[in-house]
């Protein structure tokens, strides 16, 4: 059972750990297919039937980016905005196409962990700050999975940090996946 990866990174070349991920992923052709949404929409204009007919064909489906202002890049919300529409989504008997499907956020975020957290710099976990993409997967009926994350890519992680995290990120699909 193949997973979709939905990558959204607004500047893909630059990055360091998704750009890596997705290396990684690549060689499992079987197992992963890489959907990036900055390099199919560079104009930002979404063909919302192929996204729809997309979805269909997964039964598994991770939306992979950096966290952007404590929350997704842009084009991420306009995909969800778009293609997650009524009678298709949610909200009529043809609706809940996403329903059942396994559904996971996978984050890079650039600070430390303990900042996130209620005594933290910014007195939220990730957990707290995911809340409205839970709320999304609950209200189409997708089985919504606990995100990964990697944290602290603004500090330089050494290389040996972001290979750990591919392990990691590698081994959290497989378990989605099952």
């Amino acid at each position: 059972m193949k997973t979709l990866i939905i990558v959204t990174h607004p500047n893909l070349r630059e990055s360091v750990v998704n750009k890596r991920w997705i290396e990684e992923l690549n060689k499992y052709p079987d197992k992963y297919q890489v959907h990036d949404l900055y390099k199919t929409y560079p104009d930002e204009k979404i063909d919302v039937e192929k996204e729809q007919q997309l979805i269909e064909s997964f039964d598994n489906i991770v939306f992979q980016f950096p966290l952007y202002w404590f929350s997704s890049p842009p084009l991420l919300k306009k995909w969800f905005d778009e293609v997650l529409t009524y009678g298709w989504a949610y909200g009529s008997r043809s609706g809940y196409k996403v329903g059942g499907k396994k559904i996971a956020l996978a984050i890079s975020a650039g600070i430390d962990e303990e900042d996130y957290s209620s005594t933290g710099k910014y007195r939220y976990t990730l957990k707290e700050l995911t809340k409205p993409f839970e709320i999304i997967f609950q209200y189409v009926k997708a089985d919504y999975q606990f995100f990964y994350a990697f944290y602290g890519i603004e500090q330089n992680p050494s290389v040996e940090d972001i290979e750990s995290s591919v392990d990691e990120y590698v081994n959290y699909l497989e378990s989605f996946s099952i």
